[in-house]
């Protein structure tokens, strides 16, 4: 799952410098510069939409786990027969709880700051297109979108492969099959 949002990231980067290039005047495709800033931003939000869900749903997947062992209640949920001595697994359970509260806390807010960026970006566009905003007023926001963009990807990209690891040794832990989260 990683890797495929690596990928749609990837994309994601590469559909917004061919749009900022379009808009420069570069001419690499033959849609203008709107259209393809329609279509861009779209699939912006699709492809953001899913990375922060995937780390909402790994923090909450490693929490959960960890309110099974506290509570003791519903152990065969990660156990065929459950232990004596817990205190491994909760000791174990912790570090991931922190791990993955740390790969969430680290992209959700890079992930916000690009949606809202884009967004303002995107209707100061049609403000412009207008003429109800200067050139250099949509050129500013959509430049520290590209800028909130760069980091964001980077973090994304290091903390999905964190978060990929952490998945599997939870799941090696407590004899998860992959298909099941």
């Amino acid at each position: 799952m990683a890797n495929l949002l690596r990928t749609l990231i990837l994309i994601m980067v590469a559909s917004v410098l061919l749009t900022a290039s379009k808009a420069l005047g570069y001419d690499l495709v033959e849609l203008s510069h709107i259209h393809l800033a329609i279509m861009v931003f779209i699939y912006t939000i699709f492809a953001q939409a899913f990375v922060m869900f995937y780390f909402i749903g790994v923090a909450r997947l490693v929490n959960n786990i960890d309110l099974i062992l506290h509570s003791e209640n519903n152990l065969g949920e990660l156990f065929e027969e459950a232990p004596e001595d817990l205190g491994p697994y909760i000791k174990k359970v912790k570090r991931f709880v922190h791990e993955a509260d740390l790969c969430k806390r680290q992209t959700i807010p890079w992930t916000i700051l690009m949606l809202i960026l884009g967004m303002i970006g995107f209707l100061l566009g049609g403000a412009h297109d207008t003429g109800l905003v200067a050139k250099t007023t949509h050129s500013g926001v959509i430049y520290g979108f590209i800028v909130s963009m760069l980091i964001g990807f980077f973090r994304q990209w290091y903390y999905l492969g964190k978060s990929h690891v952490l998945l599997r040794k939870v799941k090696g832990l407590f004899e998860i099959p992959d298909g099941q989260m």
